[in-house]
């Protein structure tokens, strides 16, 4: 069955795109990240225009961080404090992240830099994220593990504006959740991504929260990120499809809820380990369409 997209001007199988849904759902609540970064470059691997797979698939983010939220809340594992501030840092850098993403369309380069940025960040995150949970994998086995504070003080948490999160057990400058926010802001307009697989270990690493905790607190701030980021490219770049984002919309909604039960059962260390395999599988696929040799060498564009 077969359905034609208005704004991205292509016929696509109604089935797939439920499929594509569902998947990002599901991993949506599994590892608390938005699924855009898998969801962009799926979309745009079945001949979705690039620009049109971030501004609509964006809009799916939307409703899957939503469910993903009251998936984790009824938990009691969001920290709404600490998701207010990564959300007001959001809302300041998406603005001129659409900014950046008009301008790169009129140059003609947004195809090329959505690709470029997300095998650099995919790419360096998910190596990072392997070779930390492959060596706490082993000092598990080796039963050397010692227990000790969730993370390591460095410079970064002397810096002003301390401010504690009670639900996280943190004492913190609330400066770095703000400057975290704002590249993700950024990072959502440009790339239609909830930010979720960078939010996601720098919650964990950098900011030290408990695993339990960043899912869910790591979706609430995707959730209303990608809100504004939806309305801001409808207007400024109309790059938002409504009948696929909706077609998308039904199968996430569907599959963060089983998403969320089966990341409530994910040990922390294999947690860590399957978002960075995911994350750099995603970069290896991207990184090959963009060295190999095309079927291809020619194409027809009408210049202007």
């Amino acid at each position: 069955m077969h359905i034609y997209l208005p704004i991205a001007e292509v016929t696509e199988n109604v089935l797939v795109l439920l499929g594509i849904g569902g998947i990002v759902g599901f991993l949506s609540g599994l590892f608390g990240v938005g699924g855009g970064f898998l969801m962009t470059p799926l979309l745009i691997f079945i001949g979705i225009p690039a620009p049109v797979a971030v501004g609509s698939g964006v809009n799916q983010l939307v409703a899957t961080s939503a469910a993903g939220v009251l998936a984790h809340w009824r938990r009691g594992a969001v920290d709404f404090k600490m998701g207010w501030v990564l959300l007001a840092g959001g809302l300041l850098g998406s603005a001129p992240g659409v900014w950046l993403f008009s301008f790169l369309s009129r140059i003609g380069q947004v195809d090329l830099v959505i690709a470029l940025a997300y095998v650099i960040f995919l790419g360096g995150i998910g190596i990072l994220m392997c070779i930390e949970s492959g060596q706490a994998l082993l000092k598990q086995r080796r039963r050397s593990e010692r227990r000790g504070k969730l993370h390591r003080h460095t410079w970064l948490h002397g810096l002003p504006l301390k401010m504690r999160f009670p639900r996280s057990r943190l004492y913190i400058s609330a400066l770095l959740p703000l400057g975290l926010g704002f590249l993700i802001g950024v990072l959502a307009s440009i790339m239609g991504v909830g930010g979720g697989f960078i939010m996601v270990p720098a919650m964990i690493y950098l900011l030290g929260m408990p695993t339990a905790m960043v899912a869910g607190t790591s979706l609430f701030q995707i959730l209303f990120v990608t809100a504004s980021v939806t309305f801001l490219q409808s207007v400024e770049n109309q790059t938002v499809d409504i009948l696929l984002a909706l077609l998308l919309l039904i199968g996430s909604v569907l599959g963060v809820q089983v998403g969320a039960r089966a990341g409530a059962k994910l040990p922390a260390v294999q947690f860590r380990l399957l978002l960075g395999l995911l994350v750099l599988a995603v970069a290896g696929k991207l990184l090959f369409d963009l060295i190999a040799t095309p079927s291809d060498l020619y194409s027809l564009a009408e210049a202007d």
